[in-house]
């Protein structure tokens, strides 16, 4: 069987017990630091990248990917969305009405964003139909006054299908009594959870029946909201759009409601890998000095190899051999724990949540309610690269210093 000598001798050495005990106290602790290093940059990254996924699917799930408003109510809002679908980016267009206002029940008030919508076109552009957990989006009726809620409203509330709540309109209105707030009834017809602080802060009515409220004509809506296949297009799209759509309109998109938000995870998730960096870096100079003491310790053994004809190429080749075996152990070792790590940390936090009776992650602070995490296997690959590389290049100083050893020198003294 082919082994070269450099493979041979380099395993011989990792495998053997040494002599000097601190020695392999720090292999130990420099493969423990890679392992460590390794698996806890592939856990947050994961976990970064699950806020980041949240972020697109749920978040921007629920808002408008863009909306194109009209300087003047919009009349005929199925011309124009049908104007709109043309384009390749779109998926889909729906109508909106949106009102700013309170919602007030047995004392208690909270405010409330309500948007009208058209309950058969709302499907195309929003994720709501998939987490309705009480009543249907079709339970809208024009002239019912029905009410779609969140779940932390709900539950704020203390209301259920059926039930009735106040909605407070941020005007007056003047009558021969006196001046008194615009004030209508409305009856919980659905509530959703999509596990983000939108639970608490949105809700919706048919858009006939907001537009009642917004004082609008039969039929008018205030813009079209649009899904985009891209939503990291929507300010160029929507400005496309504008510019083809007769008539006077403006754009507006996600980046300016929810865009610091998803820049400032990337930001946390580039400045959190770097400085986690920093452990791998830490275990690599480990390797160094580890392999400066075998190096000191093993002259001897270096010296006989010289005089048997072994190369100073060969002498390196060996301690690079050496360290670098301590690099790929705790390399790949990091990568299994980190990885498995990544798969079940929500489903472990979860757990440790039920076991503690309490909650990590709020709606209320937090934008959504658990941890979530998402492997992506390039950040596995450049992770382990990175390892890897490190730990070879550490190998280097300690490898070239053994094969500048002379064989008098160090035999001197033995």
């Amino acid at each position: 069987m082919f082994r070269p000598l450099p493979f041979f001798i380099g395993l011989r050495y990792t495998r053997a017990k040494r002599r000097n005990h601190f020695i392999s106290f720090i292999s130990l602790i420099s493969m423990l630091g890679l392992t460590l290093g390794v698996m806890v940059m592939i856990l947050v990254l994961s976990v970064m990248n699950g806020f980041d996924r949240e972020l697109r699917t749920r978040i921007l799930g629920m808002v408008p990917h863009a909306t194109i408003n009209g300087y003047q109510p919009i009349n005929d809002w199925r011309t124009v969305a049908e104007s709109l679908a043309e384009h390749p980016r779109v998926d889909a267009a729906a109508p909106f009405v949106q009102l700013q206002g309170m919602l007030t029940h047995n004392g208690s008030v909270a405010p409330v964003l309500v948007t009208g919508i058209v309950p058969e076109a709302e499907r195309g552009v929003s994720i709501i139909e998939e987490h309705m957990q009480a009543g249907a989006l079709e339970d809208l009726v024009d002239g019912e006054f029905g009410i779609i809620i969140g779940e932390l409203t709900a539950n704020r509330f203390g209301v259920s299908l059926g039930d009735k709540l106040t909605f407070v309109l941020p005007e007056a209105s003047v009558t021969p009594a006196g001046v008194f707030p615009r004030l209508k009834r409305f009856e919980v017809k659905g509530i959703f959870k999509v596990g983000a602080e939108l639970d608490g802060s949105l809700a919706m009515i048919h858009a006939a029946d907001a537009a009642r409220l917004a004082r609008l004509e039969p039929g008018q809506v205030q813009g079209i909201r649009i899904k985009l296949d891209d939503l990291f297009q929507a300010p160029q799209v929507s400005w496309e759009l504008v510019s083809n759509l007769p008539g006077d309109y403006f754009a507006q998109d996600w980046t300016r409601s929810h865009g610091n938000l998803f820049a400032a995870i990337r930001m946390e998730k580039t400045m959190i890998g770097l400085l986690l960096l920093l452990i791998v870096a830490v275990a690599a100079f480990n390797i160094i000095s580890t392999l400066v003491m075998v190096v000191t310790d093993k002259k001897s053994d270096i010296a006989i190899l010289r005089t048997l004809g072994a190369s100073p190429s060969t002498i390196m080749g060996i301690f690079m051999v050496q360290g670098s075996v301590i690099g790929v152990v705790g390399t790949v070792a990091g990568c299994v724990l980190g990885v498995l790590a990544a798969l079940n940390v929500s489903a472990l936090v979860a757990g440790l949540e039920k076991l503690l009776g309490t909650q990590f992650l709020s709606s209320d602070v937090y934008f959504i309610s658990y941890l979530p995490s998402e492997l992506i296997w390039t950040d596995v690959v450049v992770i382990c690269g990175t390892a890897l590389g490190m730990s070879f290049l550490a190998t280097l100083y300690p490898a070239w210093r053994a094969s500048r050893t002379e064989p008098a020198e160090a035999l001197r003294y033995d």
